[in-house]
């Protein structure tokens, strides 16, 4: 799995995870697990809202993958099948 994939499933996982969290747990450095956060909030698999000092994520369950090998499918069942994910719905 890219190191996005294991981003989105880590956030799925723990949507209040500090970048540090993120960044040890992807296998990353913070300033490289801050763009990926970056990447997937621009192409929307996930938001963020600021909760005091932090920030809480949200994950997109419904949107599609990008790569056209997985044509059709979205993120939300592979979230499911990993689970990092506990709805149909978007998760908080």
């Amino acid at each position: 799995m890219t190191t996005h994939g294991r981003a989105l499933v880590a956030i799925a996982q723990d949507p209040d995870a500090r970048m540090r969290d993120l960044a040890e747990i992807v296998g990353v450095t913070e300033r490289t697990v801050q763009a990926i956060v970056a990447d997937l909030e621009a192409a929307g698999y996930v938001a963020h809202t600021r909760v005091g000092r932090r920030n809480s994520y949200t994950v997109h369950l419904d949107r599609p993958f990008r790569h056209s090998a997985q044509d059709g499918h979205l993120v939300g069942p592979l979230l499911d099948l990993l689970g990092a994910s506990d709805t149909g719905d978007e998760q908080t």
